[in-house]
């Protein structure tokens, strides 16, 4: 048998076993590890850290620069910038929901929340600083930020990297949406979705898509240890592989440097993913519309219809959540000085 056909049936044999789509709602709050317990205080002061710019080499870039709280999470460019206007290779993911991923960032690098809060800090692409240590010196010298960091974790130097971490990771663990249509529709509302919306429901599991996006949040990762990682392209040789370059970022194996990980990556979420333009870890698809059509071929060999492009679309716009209200806090002053940027 011919390599190309033994995928095939393989492929095929990896949908059919994975159409029984188990449809489940989005749990309304996020686990917290044992070693950094969510506490109003914590969240407070976690907030005022992802908002405040002063973390960066340049005071110009905060985590909400790259992941707007204000809006989808993301910040709807193709690739995230960073001080200088420097840029990387990959898009920014949504913050939102992050909390529910088995591990973070779209190589997987990161096992936690806690894990990934330290990365772009330090990374020169985005927020520059020129390591832990000197984040850490900088949030010492703001007067308010040492009563905060002693509230929530008291101790005689409470402001460590670590504390920074776990004060961030909390405030994450918040950012939830719950109560999409489709939400209500798992949970017996049955008008909560249009017809055409259920009609794509129907679609995106006989297609295949719930072989990687499934669980609450649309990742695969519901109770997986390690994240769900999947090959992308996992059809190789598609035009859309060559139009939009998908292949020359090798993904989880810059983390594991296995062969067998080459062009994998973290399975995404698709809660709110109509408010998420552009797609993919390079940014490279402009509309949704478009995505699905790529994800059809790339991921499944199959070519997709306008008209069930937009039914299936319209299903995604259903994931959709309500945005918990954002009230922007007042950051600590350093009052009659300022830093060296």
């Amino acid at each position: 048998m011919k390599p190309s056909r033994l995928f095939a049936l393989s492929l095929l044999a990896f949908v059919q076993s994975a159409v029984a789509a188990d449809w489940q709602p989005l749990p309304g709050k996020a686990p917290a590890p044992k070693d950094n317990p969510t506490t109003a205080a914590k969240v407070a002061l976690g907030q005022k850290l992802f908002l405040d710019p002063r973390l960066s080499a340049t005071g110009t870039v905060s985590c909400n620069s790259c992941h707007n709280v204000m809006a989808g999470g993301d910040d709807n460019r193709p690739v995230a910038m960073g001080i200088h206007g420097k840029t990387g290779g990959r898009s920014a993911p949504t913050v939102w929901n992050s909390a529910f991923n088995a591990t973070q960032f779209w190589d997987g690098r990161a096992a936690t929340l806690e894990d990934q809060a330290k990365g772009p800090v330090v990374a020169d692409v985005e927020m520059g600083m020129g390591s832990l240590d000197d984040v850490v010196a900088r949030l010492r010298q703001i007067p308010g930020y040492e009563a905060e960091f002693k509230k929530v974790f008291g101790g005689s130097q409470p402001i460590t990297a670590d504390n920074m971490a776990k004060a961030i990771a909390a405030y994450e663990r918040t950012l939830i949406t719950p109560d999409s249509p489709y939400d209500r529709y798992v949970k017996g509302d049955k008008k909560a979705l249009s017809t055409q919306q259920q009609r794509g429901m129907q679609k995106f599991a006989d297609a295949g898509c719930v072989a990687c996006h499934s669980g609450p949040t649309f990742n695969g990762q519901s109770g997986a240890s390690a994240g769900a990682f999947m090959k992308f392209p996992a059809v190789p040789g598609s035009d859309y592989e060559a139009k939009y370059g998908f292949s020359s970022d090798l993904g989880h194996y810059n983390v594991t440097k296995r062969d067998e990980d080459k062009n994998t990556w973290k399975v995404p979420t698709l809660r709110n993913v109509a408010l998420t333009a552009p797609y993919f870890h390079n940014g490279a698809v402009v509309n949704l519309d478009e995505a699905v059509k790529v994800m059809a071929k790339t991921q499944l060999g199959m070519t997709l219809d306008d008209a069930d492009t937009k039914d299936i679309v319209a299903f995604l716009e259903s994931l959709t959540g309500k945005f918990p209200s954002q009230q922007m806090p007042r950051l600590p002053a350093t009052e009659g000085k300022t830093f060296t940027y």
